[in-house]
């Protein structure tokens, strides 16, 4: 029994350590955003210039898609449930993004 919750013990650290270099955006870690709830979360995320972030669709039926249009990108392949997406980030400046079908869904990548 002991032994058991120490092992989940163990894993509950694992997990936090690893959502907390997520969350972190500085340092060349990769920044996080989820997709909730026909939204992005956090809405405006801050990074330093040459991280990426990564996009995870955590909805349980609906797909989304990650599309920075004013950039002249292609929109991405459609994220369906625990999908990801990445990209890099090289200059410094503020970069709205959407979600193709679902354009009321808005976030900011702000790279300093």
């Amino acid at each position: 029994m002991i032994r058991l919750k120490l092992s989940c013990q163990a894993l509950l650290a694992l997990s936090l350590a690893a959502i907390m270099t997520t969350a972190t955006a500085g340092g060349g870690a990769v920044a996080q955003v989820e997709i909730i709830k026909f939204k992005f979360l956090p809405q405006v995320i801050s990074i330093k210039a040459g991280q990426t972030v990564r996009w995870v669709n955590r909805e349980k039926r609906q797909y989304h898609s990650v599309w920075f249009e004013q950039l002249g990108d292609p929109e991405s392949d459609y994220l369906f449930p625990d999908d990801t997406y990445e990209r890099s980030f090289g200059s410094v400046g503020e970069f709205p993004y959407r979600c193709g079908p679902h354009p009321e869904m808005t976030g900011i990548v702000r790279v300093e």
